[in-house]
């Protein structure tokens, strides 16, 4: 892995050993009103995803899940804060609600639900454990450096799921190799650690589907479903298509995500330096613009107004010119893939965007250095992640 501050030494350490020691608040995009037809809910949750939050106040309120808003998806493995908006009709059933692992901070009135991205950024506290003896001085030198140069805008380990497949799951799907996809489904055992589960997995890798199907654990609907569209005697693609469509997108997006990753490390470590052909973004507003004179625009680089972009590929988004044109082009070539190839119908058509390759690390702070732990407090803007500065920090 190339790093942004590849001449600092790391601070080591581990972080997540403990829900408590990843902290994350959400910073709402705008107050509320006070009044309307939309309650908004600043919950508290420790150990659970936000799906899971979602479903408990679904099924506590009676209430449809896509009646509840939320702005993003927080960590399962961590403490966070975040808003979920329900309709107004639901207040004076709210007090009666009964969380598991969460609770409702305060409640108050808006016009509006709240929508995906609605939200300014996050606000981490951070505990890192088992650090180098010098852990605070080289935390400081990093987070300097970060804090003028800008953190590396990549998604990491959380965006690819507990076997760290969900890009590649979605590659698959993309160049239609739905028995290859079926197979990375059911897992690798090697890589399983629920005794269950790795048998279902050795199973089915054995061509046994009624086994598969007997040992996987009930709680794994999805795969359980494949698994009978299989012993029915229907296709892998028809197998895979019957799987829900939220999860679907969500391996797509991992597939884009996969492939950012790897133009930005391309580009580090000098992720402020444009070049003729670039697609700029502005950090001020998210919009875009094609760099034709990189000598002219770098200025406004250099002070942060504006960074380069790669692209999450989809069948509508702007591709670079010039030589940042050609890194794109031949990460697409690659995969075996074009554009065109995730205009897939179905709701599972993915647009793709830009996304700056770098974002300003906010207010960062050492709050704690004791012994071999560190405790450090910063801000991202929305869609970035802490664990892009943690890999920085920790090297």
């Amino acid at each position: 892995m190339n790093w942004l501050t590849a001449d600092l030494p790391g601070t080591d350490g581990i972080y997540k050993e403990q829900p408590e020691d990843f902290q994350v608040e959400e910073l709402p995009l705008y107050p509320c009103s006070g009044r309307g037809e939309h309650l908004y809910l600043w919950v508290e949750k420790t150990g659970i995803t936000t799906r899971e939050l979602l479903s408990q106040v679904s099924k506590g309120l009676r209430l449809k899940e896509r009646e509840i808003g939320y702005a993003g998806l927080k960590d399962a493995r961590a403490r966070t804060r975040q808003m979920i908006s329900i309709p107004a009709r639901c207040a004076d059933r709210v007090a009666a609600l009964q969380l598991r692992k969460a609770q409702i901070l305060r409640q108050e009135l808006h016009g509006n639900k709240l929508r995906l991205g609605h939200l300014a950024g996050n606000r981490f506290t951070i505990r890192l454990r088992n650090t180098h003896r010098d852990a605070a001085q080289r935390a400081e030198a990093i987070l300097q450096q970060l804090h003028e140069r800008g953190t590396p805008n990549r998604f990491g380990e959380q965006r690819y799921g507990v076997l760290g497949n969900s890009a590649r799951l979605g590659l698959l799907f993309l160049q239609g190799s739905y028995e290859d996809f079926c197979s990375e489904f059911l897992g690798d055992p090697v890589l399983i650690r629920n005794t269950d589960w790795q048998a279902a997995a050795v199973a089915y890798r054995a061509g046994d589907l009624s086994a598969c199907l007997d040992k996987l654990p009930r709680r794994m609907r999805d795969e359980r479903r494949l698994v009978r569209c299989l012993l029915e005697g229907k296709s892998h693609q028809v197998a895979v298509k019957s799987l829900p469509r939220n999860l679907l997108r969500l391996y797509l997006s991992a597939s884009q995500s996969q492939l950012f990753d790897q133009l930005l490390e391309q580009r580090l470590p000098n992720l402020q330096q444009l070049y003729d052909g670039d697609i700029a973004v502005k950090h001020a507003n998210g919009a875009c613009f094609r760099v034709t004179s990189a000598e002219k625009e770098q200025p406004r680089a250099d002070c942060f107004e504006i960074s380069p972009s790669a692209p999450l590929f989809g069948h509508k988004v702007m591709l670079a010119c010039g030589q940042p044109g050609k890194s794109e082009e031949r990460i697409l070539q690659n995969t075996g893939l074009s554009l065109t190839s995730w205009k897939q119908g179905l709701g599972l058509s993915m647009p793709g965007e830009r996304r700056p390759l770098r974002v300003p690390l906010i207010n960062p702070k050492i709050l704690a250095a004791t012994g071999n732990e560190l405790v450090l407090e910063f801000t991202l803007p929305k869609g970035s992640y802490a664990t892009s500065v943690l890999l920085e920090l920790i090297k």
